[in-house]
């Protein structure tokens, strides 16, 4: 008598976890015929589950292909059926007993496609990010900027830091401007990493790098179909995958015109749509721009709207040329030179003391990145663990005007730069004594003065 009313219980137990399954459920025999039917079905078709216990399921459900599952004995997983108008989501599972289907169990899913959609389009971010991530971890293993690698003892840094870093505890919106070369993106990057923000993305887009028609697709991103070309699951833009971080609009400047009030407002809204889509998505992102550009200029032309540049010029950081800190040259030139020969693999370098006023004298037009360009190169160019006033690309010799451009190239002047650049060596080696130069060269003493009168070189290091 327990074990019949056991069963009953357990029988009981499963219709109710049958009946409250949150999706339509529905079973067949391995004829077609439908043995159970629970309630949230009925619900959705408006039946009454138990009115269909023993009727045929095409009788039942519209475009149906239950009973061809119970036929093929195949599964169909996440199919799309048609059912009162509306795209469903649905599993066909046969069940086996001996290698025979039995029965197929069909079910529901969701309330419809488009919640499938929206969790492929979650799940798509999710992808992005992930992506996203892993490129800034590989990034930051290799460089991580902060405040501490902004290098330089000048007046003038110490105050821009200070203020970034005042800049870095603010959601406002940033315009570094500087030339080219001065660093704008190592501030940005230092003052994101410097902000509440600093564990969430640091997404960079470089507006005058990205063809001017998939600008709008790169900013926002599309919907699936879009445009000709447009992937099959659509892609976020940079402004959603920068959702609780910060995005850095390098080159704001080339920024076209068409794209600026679109710009604007997202900014101002927080919000947008992806191409080809009609849903709003909102995105709690943090603006840093960049340009070396005259934005004041362009206003004046016409060509940069004045209502985007008071919504980005909120905390505006200008960045002064290397030339006007002048303080700044050589400690930058010594950790830009340690670095440039740790990642070739070399013993730290130092610069001799002519090699170091001539680094100060030099007005440096393409500032910071100019003058790394021209360590590397004078590291390669020495023959030992120094860099010498001759190891310079720009030092003066008589094939060279005074910006250090070469003017007509000869063999003459190439003969005369090498040895220019083997006397320095030579000087250096020996303490800057001639007759150990001298005999080091394989020349005579007074040659050498000679030699070093003709090319201008110093009798002594300054």
């Amino acid at each position: 008598m327990n074990t019949i009313e056991d069963f009953r219980e357990k029988l009981a137990l499963y219709e109710r976890i049958f009946d409250n399954i949150n999706a339509g459920v529905l079973v067949i025999d391995a004829h077609g015929y439908i043995t159970h039917f629970n309630e949230p079905y009925g619900r959705f078709l408006n039946m009454d589950p138990k009115s269909q216990i023993g009727r045929h399921c095409t009788e039942v459900v519209e475009n149906t292909r239950m009973h061809i599952v119970a036929q093929t004995g195949k599964a169909e997983i996440n199919h799309s059926h048609r059912i009162n108008g509306q795209d469903m989501v649905v599993q066909r599972i046969p069940i086996k007993k001996d290698g025979k289907v039995i029965a197929v169990y069909g079910q529901v899913m969701f309330k419809n496609v488009a919640e499938v959609r929206n969790l492929a389009e979650e799940l798509s971010l999710l992808e992005s990010k992930v992506q996203l991530f892993e490129k800034e971890i590989f990034d930051l293993r290799a460089t991580r900027y902060t405040f501490d690698c902004i290098i330089g003892t000048s007046a003038a840094i110490i105050g821009l830091k200070q203020e970034a870093a005042k800049a870095a505890t603010t959601h406002s919106s940033v315009l570094v401007t500087g030339e080219s070369g001065t660093g704008k993106e190592l501030f940005a990057q230092a003052i994101h990493n410097a902000s509440p923000r600093k564990l969430h993305p640091f997404v960079k887009i470089n507006c005058a790098a990205i063809p001017r028609d998939l600008l709008e697709s790169e900013l926002f991103g599309y919907d699936k179909g879009a445009f000709t070309g447009a992937g099959a699951k659509g892609k976020p833009g940079k402004f959603e995958l920068a959702g609780q971080g910060t995005i850095f609009l390098d080159e704001i400047g080339d920024l076209p015109l068409e794209m600026q009030p679109k710009l604007l407002r997202a900014l101002e809204d927080k919000a947008f749509e992806r191409i080809g889509g009609t849903r709003v998505i909102r995105s709690d992102f943090r603006v840093i721009c960049a340009t070396n550009r005259n934005l004041a200029e362009m206003m004046e032309k016409n060509r940069f709207r004045r209502d985007l540049f008071y919504r980005l010029n909120v905390i505006p950081i200008y960045i002064p040329p290397l030339r006007e800190r002048l303080s700044d040259i050589l400690p930058l030139a010594r950790h830009m030179l340690k670095k440039i020969a740790k990642e070739a693999g070399r013993p730290a370098m130092r610069i001799e003391k002519m090699a170091a006023r001539e680094l100060v004298r030099y007005p440096w037009p393409g500032n910071a990145r100019e003058l790394s360009n021209v360590l590397e190169r004078a590291m390669y160019a020495s023959g030992s663990g120094t860099i010498c006033k001759g190891d310079l690309p720009f030092t003066p010799a008589p094939n060279r005007d005074v910006s250090g451009r070469q003017s007509k190239p000869s063999l003459k002047a190439a003969r005369d730069e090498a040895q220019i650049t083997t006397i320095y060596q030579a000087l250096v080696k020996t303490g800057y004594n001639k007759a150990k130069a001298a005999r080091l060269l394989g020349i005579h003493r007074t040659l050498l003065y000679k030699k070093m009168k003709k090319y201008g070189i110093a009798l002594a290091p300054e």
